[in-house]
């Protein structure tokens, strides 16, 4: 069953237990029924307050004006800053699925709480914690509360490029419509070109269908947008395979709109292995000798198939690049980390070849970036699975 979030009624204040009214329910402020207050068998009016679904309400005097009136008053403001002071953060929408092996939690896509709600993800599968003999694999990797921010996201989350040959968005005007799959129909501002750090404005999220076993989970989204001509059914199926330590991540891209589909999709890869930084235990393979396109600050280096940390990344640093030396078949498209202090490790394979490598790392998190090119005509669909194996090193 899924674990929606709810807030604690505050009941262990002892304001909280002042007499209650006998009354009926009406917008905050009104004067709803009448409570005994003064223990003699008078009543008076009483004051109903209402915050976040808990209603508190306290007798006020027949004639108010007097200090009273003001002493209830300021007590009532003091008794709503002190229950906001006590709810805790705010909950997200989840789910737990497990083999008796591995054991996720995922966070569910909400257009209202959802624990990411920016434009650059597809909202489906958010994974902010997987374990396997004790070992952490994914979770925050930095420090945000702001759900709408680009990345602040967790797990193997994937992003999917514009369409932008098919969907001309420097031609749109502003306030035209754009797709981003996993996310929706999002408006476009004034400004003419994409910016794929930009959260933009989702004006339909589309309608989401989220189904469930014990070891598997499963997100279907339909999105129809009627100005621009497009639309797709999105599904998403994450299996921990039984008896194995194994993520398979099963995708499934229908085009249902008039126009093409044309996009490339990676999995950005936020692993946070045991909480461990990114420094000399790791070392990242990969099944074919590297080129980088860039420096990599004296952080890292190549070695034939590995890339090696030479120093821990400090706080504020990363490194970033391009890797080429991948063939034509979706043999090379794959890798693992290890991390020999904790001695855990990964490995991920994709059922479609390479269309571009990167890799981005700072001091928290290490991220192999597959990219994969995706072309679906309407009517049509396409599909490609992820799998990723956790192991020990002994």
């Amino acid at each position: 069953m899924f674990s929606w979030c709810s807030i604690p009624e505050c009941a262990s204040h002892p304001w909280h237990t002042l007499p209650i009214v006998r009354s009926r329910t009406t917008a905050s402020g009104s004067l709803v029924g009448l409570a005994n207050t003064d223990g003699h068998g008078k009543r008076e009016p009483a004051y109903q307050a209402e915050s976040w679904g808990v209603t508190y309400r306290r007798p006020v005097p027949v004639n108010p004006g007097g200090e009273y009136h003001r002493a209830m008053i300021r007590s009532i403001v003091f008794a709503l800053l002190l229950c906001v002071v006590c709810l805790p953060a705010a909950e997200h929408p989840e789910a737990e699925i497990s083999n008796g092996l591995v054991t996720a939690k995922i966070y569910l896509p909400d257009f209202e709480k959802g624990y990411y709600r920016g434009t650059r993800f597809d909202w489906s599968g958010v994974i902010h914690s997987l374990t396997y003999k004790g070992h952490e694999y994914f979770g925050e990797w930095q420090q945000s509360d702001d759900p709408h921010l680009h990345d602040r996201i967790t797990g193997p989350v994937e992003s999917f490029s514009l369409n932008a040959s098919a969907q001309n968005f420097s031609k749109l005007p502003a306030g035209g419509t754009f797709l981003r799959i996993g996310v929706g129909v999002c408006e476009k501002p004034d400004k003419e070109n994409f910016q794929w750090q930009h959260t933009y404005r989702v004006v339909d999220p589309g309608k989401w269908t989220v189904r469930r076993g014990e070891n598997w989970i499963e997100f279907v989204q339909d999105v129809s947008d009627s100005i621009s001509g497009h639309g797709y059914s999105y599904t998403k199926r994450m299996t921990l395979t039984p008896g194995r330590p194994e993520l398979v991540i099963d995708h499934v891209l229908s085009n249902t709109g008039k126009k093409a589909i044309e996009t490339s999709v990676y999995n950005h890869n936020f692993f946070v292995i045991d909480g461990q930084p990114t420094g000399p235990d790791f070392v990242v393979r990969f099944p074919f000798d590297l080129t980088a396109d860039r420096d990599l600050k004296g952080y890292g280096e190549v070695r034939g198939p590995e890339l090696a940390y030479n120093k821990v990344i400090p706080d504020g640093e990363h490194i970033i690049t391009l890797f080429t030396g991948y063939g034509d078949t979706a043999d090379d498209n794959q890798f693992a980390i290890e991390n020999r202090k904790v001695k855990a490790g990964v490995r991920m394979k994709t059922d479609k070849p390479l269309s571009k490598l990167q890799f981005w790392s700072p001091h928290t998190t290490l991220c192999p970036e597959p990219f994969i090119d995706l072309k679906v005509a309407p009517g049509q669909a396409d599909r490609w699975a992820a799998r990723y194996e956790f192991y020990t090193l002994d």
